[in-house]
């Protein structure tokens, strides 16, 4: 190929900020670019940040929403399941009934990305949504790491 034929090459086009974010994930399981959650906060409106979960009132109806980075269901916890979502902010943490898990396992455990809606509980500044509905993020954000599942 001469140097006519490389002119007529046109570079690729630089990538948007969700491919990038994307492109990260898949390739090392991170991303020192946004967190997928920040690319859709505007279209989440009614969902608490994780950061925002200490001034909220014992006993409030909240939803949380994130990336699904830790899955546990101990022996000890009776049946209970225990979600932590992260999003730009931080880590947020839910308990799941035994009934609620077996109603939604397929969802529990297999989406990256979920809503979790349910009542906070402070409990000497330990705090966890108490799950009542469980849904997709449907405004899936680019990129994800994998969850610690069932350890």
């Amino acid at each position: 190929m001469d140097n006519t034929e490389c002119r007529s090459y046109q570079p690729l086009a630089p990538m948007t900020v969700p491919e990038r974010v994307a492109a990260d994930y898949r390739g090392t399981g991170l991303s020192t670019g946004q967190h997928p959650m920040a690319l859709v906060r505007s279209h989440l409106p009614d969902i608490w940040r994780a950061s925002d979960l200490p001034q909220a009132k014992d006993g409030l109806r909240v939803r949380i929403a994130g990336s699904v980075i830790c899955r546990q269901r101990p022996g000890t916890a009776k049946g209970f399941t225990f979600v932590s979502l992260e999003d730009e902010t931080g880590v947020a943490n839910a308990i799941i009934t035994p009934q609620l898990f077996e109603q939604q396992r397929l969802l529990i455990v297999h989406e990256p990305f979920l809503i979790i809606e349910g009542r906070l509980q402070n409990h000497h500044d330990v705090i966890h949504i108490r799950a009542e509905l469980i849904v997709p993020l449907n405004h899936r954000p680019p990129g994800s790491s994998e969850s610690h599942d069932f350890h």
